[in-house]
């Protein structure tokens, strides 16, 4: 194997990596949510419309298993929990900055509007 291939295939890998943990349809919104400040559990869901309280938990779950996200809970009646970017999380904030561009690109030359 040459040095082209050995490059390829890690940078394949690492793509991979970084792709299964923001894959699906929606982690990146979670995440983009996060980004304009400290959330708890019904803010995000009235933000991502039509997420399922499910679907929500089980998302949320992954981001923070995979150090993307923070669930801090407050001594509070009732118990109040929020969400947060970790510093992890907030490195993100380029790739999103990137996928909305794209975005607004891909809309005027797809979509037309």
């Amino acid at each position: 194997m040459n040095q082209k291939e050995v490059v390829c295939q890690q940078r394949l890998m690492i793509t991979r990596d970084a792709l299964e943990v923001i894959q699906g349809k929606w982690r990146i919104p979670i995440v983009l949510s996060l980004t304009f400040g400290n959330k708890r559990f019904g803010e995000i869901q009235r933000e991502i419309v039509d997420i399922s309280p499910k679907m929500l938990s089980q998302e949320l779950k992954a981001l923070e298993t995979n150090k993307i996200i923070t669930r801090t809970l407050y001594d509070s009646m009732p118990i109040t929990v929020e969400y947060s970017l970790t510093p992890l999380g907030l490195t993100m904030k380029t790739l999103l900055d990137e996928i909305l561009n794209w975005g607004i690109h891909f809309r005027k030359e797809i979509v037309g509007k």
